[in-house]
Formats: C-alpha cells, sequence, structure tokens
C-alpha cells in the first residue's frame, strides 16, 4: 500500500492542497485572524513540505526550513482556546480537499481530515508561552493507521 503522502498526490498535491487550505482560511473571518500579523512569504511551500514529511513523504521540512519544535512554538503562547478558530480551520480543510479534488476516495480523505483535526488541536497545547514548549520535538508521523508510535 502507498503512503498517505503518495496517494495525496506528493509534494504537488500537498501544495495544491496547502494553497486551497490557505486561499480559504484567508477569506474566514475567523480563522484568518490567526495571519492578522502577516506569514512568512513561504508560508504555503513550508506547510506543504510539513505536511508532506509527516504523511510518509521526504523530510524536506526537517532539513530546510526546521522541526517540530519551530512550528509549535510559531503556534503557541496565544492566550486561551481557541476552539472555534481550530474548528473552522478544520472546516476549510475539508472544503480545500473537495477544492483539490480529494473527495473522491473516502479512505483517503478520512485520514487527512483525522491527521489535520489532530494537528490543529494539539498544535496550540501551549497557550500561555511559547517558551514552554520542550527542545527537540519529534515530528509527528501519520499512516493509513493514524499517528505512529
Amino acid at each position: 500500500m502507498s503512503s498517505v503522502y503518495d496517494a495525496a498526490g506528493g509534494t504537488d498535491g500537498l501544495l495544491r492542497l496547502a494553497e486551497a487550505w490557505h486561499r480559504r482560511v484567508m477569506a474566514d473571518e475567523i480563522v484568518s485572524h490567526a495571519f492578522r500579523h502577516g506569514f512568512h512569504p513561504q508560508h504555503t511551500e513550508r506547510l506543504a513540505a510539513y505536511w508532506s514529511e509527516a504523511l510518509g513523504g521526504p523530510n524536506t521540512f526537517t532539513e530546510r526550513y526546521g522541526d517540530e519544535t519551530t512550528v509549535v512554538r510559531a503556534h503557541s503562547g496565544n492566550g486561551g482556546p481557541h476552539d472555534e478558530m481550530d474548528q473552522r480551520a478544520i472546516v476549510c480543510f475539508d472544503l480545500a480537499m473537495d477544492d483539490v479534488g480529494l473527495s473522491a476516495d473516502g479512505e483517503l480523505r478520512r485520514v487527512l481530515h483525522d491527521y489535520f483535526a489532530w494537528a490543529t488541536t494539539t498544535m496550540s497545547q501551549y497557550q500561555d508561552s511559547a517558551d514552554d514548549v520542550p527542545d527537540d520535538l519529534p515530528l509527528p508521523r501519520w499512516s493509513w493507521d493514524g499517528r505512529e508510535p
């Protein structure tokens, strides 16, 4: 069986998904708030590389851009829970899968949804301060069976 990365179209497929998701969140009045201070000019490329590595693709993200600690710190220290924003980001992801044609394969769609929902709701677990994020966090890997140990 191919990896989730391969089934999603590899690097190009996940880049299309990242671009579609980013368009959706920027158009959402609640989720776009997370980007009010701006974002990296290569945000979608970096996001696609992150997803690719997490889903069984090449280690491009950790070789070029950073590690899990860097990512979690960027999403930390933003105050209390933001459940509505998280849920709307997940809806944007599901709609982005439709936008890029990933809705036909129900199993792939389920796995990608579960991965994104898990990542979104656990990424911001250090709400008080980015300084609380431990060093050397491993980048979580996700397969057809869910999060890998």
